[in-house]
């Protein structure tokens, strides 16, 4: 793959995990067996703050989509930070069957992925 497409392939990457990002509410109604980990129907203050946190970096991750080569260091605090919350949220997913096991289906594959795609698409070279 040549560096222009390569680059190209990252900031579509980019905005679609940034728009991931924006839509985790809307996301979490839709679905909230594969991305609620409070019960149905009760007010769960970490998830709003979990909710703010990732609408704030689908923000930032569309504005690093223009130029992602001077956001490099955003863009893998989003890979290394995706990964460690997917890879938790993994295990975890074991902890309350059968209700955690849709996240195996959700949200983990999402950041996981979201995580992997993002590490391979990202230059090596910090003059590229």
């Amino acid at each position: 793959m040549t560096e222009a497409v390569q680059l190209l392939f990252l900031r579509l990457a980019l905005a679609a995990c940034g728009l991931f990002a924006l839509t985790l509410w809307p996301l979490s109604h839709w679905w909230p067996a594969g991305f609620v980990w409070h019960e149905t129907g009760a007010r769960s203050y970490y998830f709003e703050m979990i909710c703010a946190v990732y609408f704030v970096l689908g923000i930032f991750l569309l504005i690093a989509a223009r130029n992602p080569l001077q956001h490099r260091s955003l863009i893998w605090f989003a890979i290394w930070s995706s990964a460690a919350h997917g890879v938790v949220m993994a295990v975890q997913s074991f902890d309350h069957p059968p209700h955690n096991l849709a996240h195996l289906f959700g949200d983990v594959p999402l950041l996981l992925g979201g995580a992997a795609l993002l590490a391979w698409l990202m230059p090596r070279k910090a003059g590229r």
